[in-house]
Protein backbone atom coordinates (compact mmCIF):
# COMPACT_ATOMS: atom_id res chain seq x y z
CA UNK A 1 0.00 0.00 0.00
CA UNK A 2 1.45 3.20 -1.10
CA UNK A 3 1.32 6.45 1.51
CA UNK A 4 0.19 9.60 -0.25
CA UNK A 5 2.70 12.25 0.22
CA UNK A 6 2.01 15.55 2.07
CA UNK A 7 3.51 18.63 2.53
CA UNK A 8 2.84 20.74 5.60
CA UNK A 9 3.88 24.28 4.82
CA UNK A 10 3.16 27.81 4.65
CA UNK A 11 2.60 29.62 1.46
CA UNK A 12 5.18 32.38 2.32
CA UNK A 13 7.70 30.09 4.26
CA UNK A 14 11.41 29.75 1.94
CA UNK A 15 12.08 26.61 3.49
CA UNK A 16 8.54 25.15 2.30
CA UNK A 17 8.95 26.83 -1.40
CA UNK A 18 12.21 24.93 -1.34
CA UNK A 19 10.66 21.69 -1.00
CA UNK A 20 7.95 22.24 -3.29
CA UNK A 21 10.39 23.56 -6.04
CA UNK A 22 12.21 20.54 -5.29
CA UNK A 23 9.09 18.05 -5.33
CA UNK A 24 8.28 19.81 -9.02
CA UNK A 25 11.75 18.62 -10.60
CA UNK A 26 11.32 15.11 -9.04
CA UNK A 27 8.07 14.94 -9.84
CA UNK A 28 6.57 13.78 -7.11
CA UNK A 29 2.95 14.13 -6.93
CA UNK A 30 1.97 15.55 -3.26
CA UNK A 31 -0.99 17.46 -1.50
CA UNK A 32 -0.36 20.38 0.06
CA UNK A 33 -1.55 21.41 3.33
CA UNK A 34 -1.60 25.00 4.81
CA UNK A 35 0.11 25.51 8.00
CA UNK A 36 -0.69 29.26 9.04
CA UNK A 37 2.27 30.78 10.97
CA UNK A 38 0.43 33.80 11.28
CA UNK A 39 -2.74 32.75 13.25
CA UNK A 40 -0.13 30.55 15.09
CA UNK A 41 -0.76 26.76 13.37
CA UNK A 42 2.39 25.43 13.94
CA UNK A 43 2.45 25.91 17.33
CA UNK A 44 -1.18 23.37 17.81
CA UNK A 45 -1.06 19.96 19.27
CA UNK A 46 -1.60 18.13 16.15
CA UNK A 47 1.25 20.19 14.32
CA UNK A 48 3.83 19.97 17.15
CA UNK A 49 3.09 15.98 17.15
CA UNK A 50 4.57 16.11 13.80
CA UNK A 51 7.34 18.32 14.23
CA UNK A 52 8.17 19.10 18.05
CA UNK A 53 10.32 22.09 16.99
CA UNK A 54 6.53 23.55 15.62
CA UNK A 55 8.23 24.68 12.66
CA UNK A 56 7.55 24.18 8.59
CA UNK A 57 7.87 22.59 6.80
CA UNK A 58 7.19 19.11 7.12
CA UNK A 59 7.33 16.26 4.36
CA UNK A 60 5.01 12.70 5.02
CA UNK A 61 6.41 10.35 2.22
CA UNK A 62 7.23 7.05 2.72
CA UNK A 63 5.50 6.49 5.92
CA UNK A 64 8.16 8.61 7.33
CA UNK A 65 7.50 11.74 8.83
CA UNK A 66 10.64 14.54 7.96
CA UNK A 67 11.77 18.02 9.09
CA UNK A 68 14.21 20.36 8.42
CA UNK A 69 14.18 21.30 4.82
CA UNK A 70 17.60 20.46 3.75
CA UNK A 71 18.05 17.06 5.34
CA UNK A 72 14.10 16.27 3.70
CA UNK A 73 15.78 17.46 0.25
CA UNK A 74 18.99 14.94 1.28
CA UNK A 75 16.46 12.40 1.20
CA UNK A 76 14.61 13.14 -1.59
CA UNK A 77 18.21 13.09 -3.61
CA UNK A 78 18.74 9.90 -1.67
CA UNK A 79 15.64 8.23 -2.46
CA UNK A 80 14.82 9.69 -5.82
CA UNK A 81 17.94 10.35 -7.48
CA UNK A 82 16.64 11.62 -10.90
CA UNK A 83 16.83 14.09 -11.98
CA UNK A 84 20.04 14.75 -10.10
CA UNK A 85 19.57 17.91 -7.42
CA UNK A 86 23.91 17.72 -7.01
CA UNK A 87 26.32 16.91 -9.69
CA UNK A 88 28.54 14.00 -9.61
CA UNK A 89 31.76 15.65 -9.08
CA UNK A 90 32.67 15.04 -5.47
CA UNK A 91 33.68 19.07 -5.14
CA UNK A 92 31.07 20.19 -7.45
CA UNK A 93 28.80 18.44 -5.08
CA UNK A 94 30.15 20.16 -1.87
CA UNK A 95 29.86 23.43 -3.48
CA UNK A 96 26.31 22.96 -4.31
CA UNK A 97 26.00 21.91 -0.54
CA UNK A 98 27.95 24.91 0.66
CA UNK A 99 25.92 27.36 -1.24
CA UNK A 100 22.65 26.01 -0.33
CA UNK A 101 24.33 26.07 3.46
CA UNK A 102 24.84 29.79 3.26
CA UNK A 103 21.65 30.45 2.64
CA UNK A 104 19.38 28.29 4.75
CA UNK A 105 22.06 28.10 7.60
CA UNK A 106 23.53 31.37 7.83
CA UNK A 107 21.33 34.62 5.99
CA UNK A 108 17.09 32.68 6.43
CA UNK A 109 17.11 32.14 10.18
CA UNK A 110 18.41 35.19 11.02
CA UNK A 111 15.97 36.43 9.06
CA UNK A 112 13.05 34.07 10.04
CA UNK A 113 9.75 35.54 12.02
CA UNK A 114 10.84 34.17 14.96
CA UNK A 115 13.63 36.62 15.36
CA UNK A 116 12.54 39.66 13.23
CA UNK A 117 9.46 39.80 15.85
CA UNK A 118 11.89 39.60 19.08
CA UNK A 119 14.09 42.42 17.14
CA UNK A 120 10.69 44.37 16.57
CA UNK A 121 9.89 44.49 20.12
CA UNK A 122 13.48 45.37 21.79
CA UNK A 123 13.90 47.76 19.10
CA UNK A 124 10.82 48.46 17.10
CA UNK A 125 9.52 48.32 13.36
CA UNK A 126 12.17 50.59 12.12
CA UNK A 127 14.80 48.58 13.05
CA UNK A 128 13.13 45.25 12.32
CA UNK A 129 13.46 46.19 8.47
CA UNK A 130 17.05 47.66 8.55
CA UNK A 131 18.48 44.33 10.14
CA UNK A 132 16.22 42.41 7.96
CA UNK A 133 17.65 44.73 4.78
CA UNK A 134 20.97 44.60 6.11
CA UNK A 135 21.42 40.94 6.46
CA UNK A 136 19.70 39.71 3.05
CA UNK A 137 21.96 42.09 1.18
CA UNK A 138 25.08 41.17 3.14
CA UNK A 139 23.97 37.89 2.63
CA UNK A 140 23.63 37.91 -1.11
CA UNK A 141 27.20 39.63 -1.98
CA UNK A 142 28.50 36.57 -0.36
CA UNK A 143 26.07 34.13 -2.36
CA UNK A 144 27.51 35.94 -5.49
CA UNK A 145 30.84 35.71 -4.63
CA UNK A 146 30.90 32.01 -4.12
CA UNK A 147 28.43 31.86 -7.58
CA UNK A 148 31.47 33.85 -9.37
CA UNK A 149 33.82 31.13 -9.61
CA UNK A 150 35.84 30.45 -13.22
CA UNK A 151 34.73 26.14 -13.04
CA UNK A 152 31.32 27.14 -11.47
CA UNK A 153 29.53 28.44 -15.24
CA UNK A 154 26.09 27.74 -16.22
CA UNK A 155 22.83 29.62 -16.59
CA UNK A 156 21.77 27.64 -12.64
CA UNK A 157 23.94 28.17 -9.81
CA UNK A 158 25.72 25.14 -10.99
CA UNK A 159 25.51 24.10 -14.63
CA UNK A 160 22.70 24.39 -16.91
CA UNK A 161 21.05 21.85 -14.83
CA UNK A 162 18.87 22.42 -11.71
CA UNK A 163 20.46 21.84 -8.38
CA UNK A 164 20.16 21.66 -4.52
CA UNK A 165 21.39 25.31 -4.77
CA UNK A 166 18.78 26.68 -7.12
CA UNK A 167 15.98 24.85 -4.38
CA UNK A 168 17.21 27.34 -1.61
CA UNK A 169 18.25 30.41 -3.48
CA UNK A 170 15.27 31.20 -5.28
CA UNK A 171 13.45 31.09 -2.08
CA UNK A 172 16.04 33.60 -0.65
CA UNK A 173 15.44 35.50 -3.89
CA UNK A 174 11.60 35.90 -3.24
CA UNK A 175 12.11 36.93 0.37
CA UNK A 176 14.45 39.71 -0.81
CA UNK A 177 12.21 41.11 -3.09
CA UNK A 178 9.65 41.90 -0.38
CA UNK A 179 11.77 43.48 1.40
CA UNK A 180 13.01 45.92 -0.94
CA UNK A 181 16.44 44.02 -1.53
CA UNK A 182 17.67 44.51 -4.86
CA UNK A 183 20.05 41.88 -6.60
CA UNK A 184 20.36 43.40 -10.15
CA UNK A 185 24.07 44.55 -9.64
CA UNK A 186 24.84 40.83 -8.85
CA UNK A 187 24.78 39.26 -12.34
CA UNK A 188 25.78 35.99 -11.15
CA UNK A 189 22.61 35.80 -9.28
CA UNK A 190 20.36 37.43 -11.61
CA UNK A 191 21.35 35.21 -13.86
CA UNK A 192 19.89 32.27 -12.09
CA UNK A 193 16.47 34.29 -11.30
CA UNK A 194 15.98 34.81 -14.85
CA UNK A 195 17.12 31.59 -15.79
CA UNK A 196 14.72 29.47 -13.35
CA UNK A 197 11.68 32.50 -13.98
CA UNK A 198 11.29 30.32 -16.68
CA UNK A 199 11.41 27.04 -15.63
CA UNK A 200 7.63 25.56 -15.36
CA UNK A 201 8.39 23.73 -11.69
CA UNK A 202 9.87 27.17 -10.07
CA UNK A 203 7.28 29.20 -11.72
CA UNK A 204 4.29 26.58 -10.83
CA UNK A 205 6.31 26.45 -6.80
CA UNK A 206 5.85 30.25 -6.51
CA UNK A 207 4.39 31.43 -3.18
CA UNK A 208 1.44 33.57 -5.21
CA UNK A 209 0.34 30.71 -6.52
CA UNK A 210 -0.46 30.01 -2.73
CA UNK A 211 -1.64 33.16 -1.53
CA UNK A 212 -4.54 32.43 0.55
CA UNK A 213 -6.42 35.78 -0.67
CA UNK A 214 -5.83 35.13 -4.20
CA UNK A 215 -7.13 31.35 -3.19
CA UNK A 216 -9.72 32.90 -1.60
CA UNK A 217 -10.78 35.33 -5.15
CA UNK A 218 -10.60 32.09 -6.63
CA UNK A 219 -13.35 30.45 -5.08
CA UNK A 220 -15.40 33.36 -5.10
CA UNK A 221 -15.27 33.90 -8.73
CA UNK A 222 -16.44 29.76 -9.47
CA UNK A 223 -19.38 30.29 -6.81
CA UNK A 224 -22.43 30.63 -9.08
Amino acid sequence: MSHPVILHDYWRSSAGYRLRIALRLKGIVHRRLSVDLVAGDHRSPDHVALNPQGLVPVLEIDGQVLTQSLAVLDYLEETRPQPALLPVDPAARAHVRAIAQAIACEIHPVSNLKILQRVEALAGSDARAAWNRDNIANGLTAIEAMLDHPTHTGSFCHGDTPSLADCVLIPQLYNATRWGVGFDHLPRIAQVAATCAAHPDFTAAHPDNFDPSREARATEEETP
